[in-house]
């Protein structure tokens, strides 16, 4: 006795009716007004995520239309054309898959097939699956018929890629955007094919297939199939994580747990484990963004936001974690799990990568946000005088002696030129040691050079090394000699100077003996002058370093 042939829930639970879908309210309504007021368009475009109901739709669309009632959006289900489209061998509907019948002569024979009049029912309807694999070419070829159709066809174009159909095709047709469904929905959907299926399975087995889905019907049912054949009648959560290769939030959650306690060790157990139990470490990493993503949605706006696709006791889980940290730090951990993620996808040595990963996050936790450091600052105002140095702190390093010899981009370029190495500075008779710079003062020559580098304008910043630079007022004045006047471009040095000051200056270029000319003469102004010698100012480069580059006067 042979038995009937096995039907996978997916196709087997395929909706007949648009109340049978779930979640395309706004399709359904529209295609449902549009039937009853008989106002049917020739072409249609179904885009959105796989497996939220595009082909589903199309072909109950097909239905509606030709059902010996119709058009109706209520097709009665029990006449020969219904049942014939829901067996997917009806006539008049003609099911065409893209990806393998993409070429001119495929849509050539399409073309001639539009001309002849259905063979039974009211309409001919062309279901195109994956229809942004047809070639321009193809397309190009339907132009004219998507356009004007005779009055019996109506095509309907599915695709996961709407950005791929050229302009000429979808502004001849109507678009509809299927959205990815709603976690709570999908729920609902996988419980009630559960009890016609006569399994149990409790609210975190559901949750479980309901994530794996992401939003899609059809993959979510395909995870039911597979832990129905693991399980049977009984669906247990831990074995279904385990056949998807998913996490439980408890083996996420030790790593919360390692970074609230500055634990470097417990993340290399971690890692250690996931290997010895032949965990793929790449989708450890991308459920940790999920799980960190969560964390942050949860921190923000509690455990009863929708946002979380979770069952209650999860969210509810979520948001006791999140509390334990601050936003900036979760964001962090977002941020720095991302970047783990999208370098595991090439690494040649994952656990490595992830090891590295990890331990980044246990170090980003120990750092102190800018507003905490100004915070230390204000609570710690600044005496007019600085208080002497303690004993035990180790005496500063003096400033280290300016640069005497030639610079290594010099040195490197004259050996390349096969010219002999420049002389130091200070050994040659052309230029006075410079004096030191007053303070807040720009030092034009290195900074201009380095501009000049990073914009790899080369020959310009190598002539700017040999020139003399000037500031008087809004005038910088170059002094270059005849060797290098080709390279000194006035639009090239007015780029470089826009990224050293925000001030505008005017440029003048003169040849002359460079080095005789002094290197700069200061002008600090008032306002400078003030804020460089604030205690607040000075304790603030103390605790944090660096240097200021340019002051405005808020008063101007």
């Amino acid at each position: 006795m042979s038995h009937p042939m096995y039907q996978v829930i997916a196709r087997k639970y395929r909706p007949q009716s648009f109340s049978d879908v779930v979640n395309q309210e706004h399709v359904k309504t529209t295609l449902e007004n549009a039937l009853a007021g008989n106002r049917i368009a020739h072409g249609y475009i179904f885009s959105g995520p796989r497996g939220t109901g595009k082909t589903t739709i199309a072909r109950i669309l097909a239905r509606c239309l030709n059902c010996v009632k119709g058009p109706t959006s209520q097709p009665d289900g029990t006449c020969s054309s219904c049942l014939e489209i829901a067996a997917g061998n009806a006539v008049d509907v003609i099911e065409i898959d893209a990806a393998s019948n993409r070429g001119i002569n495929e849509m050539r024979e399409l073309r001639e097939n539009v001309r002849y009049r259905p063979a039974r029912d009211r309409y001919k309807v062309f279901i195109i699956d994956e229809a942004h694999q047809i070639t321009n070419e193809a397309f190009n070829a339907l132009l004219k018929t998507i356009e004007e159709p005779p009055e019996w066809v109506v095509f309907v174009l599915c695709t996961t890629e709407p950005h791929k159909i050229p302009a000429t095709i979808a502004s001849r047709c109507q678009h509809f955007t299927f959205r990815s469904v709603e976690f709570d929905e999908l729920i609902k959907r996988i419980q009630w094919i559960c009890d016609q299926e006569g399994i149990q399975a409790d609210a975190e087995a559901l949750a479980v297939l309901a994530q794996a889905g992401e939003g899609s019907v059809r993959d979510s049912l395909s995870a039911l199939d597979q832990a129905i054949a693991c399980c049977g009648n009984k669906l247990d959560a831990a074995e279904i994580r385990g056949l998807l290769g998913a996490f439980s939030l408890d083996s996420l959650t030790r790593v919360t747990d390692a970074l609230a306690a500055v634990e470097n060790s417990r993340m290399l157990e971690i890692v250690e484990e996931l290997e010895r139990n032949g965990h793929n470490l790449q989708h450890f990493s991308r459920e940790l963004s999920r799980y960190f993503r969560n964390l942050l949605v949860a921190r923000i706006a509690g455990s009863e936001t929708r946002l979380i696709a979770a069952s209650p006791a999860e969210r509810e889980r979520l948001a006791k974690i999140g509390k334990s940290f601050s936003e900036e730090d979760l964001t962090r951990y977002l941020q720095l799990s991302l970047g783990l993620f999208t370098d595991l996808q090439a690494s040649l040595q994952p656990r490595f990568h992830l090891e590295l990963g990890l331990l980044k996050m246990v170090q980003a936790g120990k750092l102190t946000s800018i507003e905490e450091a100004l915070g230390s600052l204000a609570a710690n105002p600044v005496q007019a005088a600085p208080p002497p140095p303690a004993p035990s702190r180790p005496p500063i390093a003096p400033a280290p002696p300016p640069r005497t010899g030639p610079s290594p981009f010099e040195a490197d370029r004259a050996k390349k030129a096969g010219r002999p190495e420049p002389q130091s500075i200070g050994a040659t008779a052309l230029a006075p040691e410079p004096a030191p710079m007053p303070e807040g003062t720009i030092n034009w020559r290195e900074k201009l050079h380095a501009a000049l580098m990073e914009l790899r304008m080369q020959f310009t910043a190598d002539a700017v090394e040999h020139a003399t630079v000037t500031e008087t007022g809004n005038e910088l004045h170059f002094v270059t000699s005849k060797e290098f006047a080709m390279a000194m471009k006035e639009s090239d040095l007015a780029l470089a100077v826009k990224r050293v000051s925000p001030r505008l200056f005017k440029i003048r270029i003169s040849i002359g003996a460079a080095a005789e000319a002094p290197e700069i003469k200061p002008k600090v102004d008032e306002p400078t002058e003030r804020a460089m010698t604030n205690p607040e100012v000075r304790r603030f480069r103390e605790v944090l370093g660096g240097e200021v580059r340019t002051v405005r006067n808020l008063k101007e």
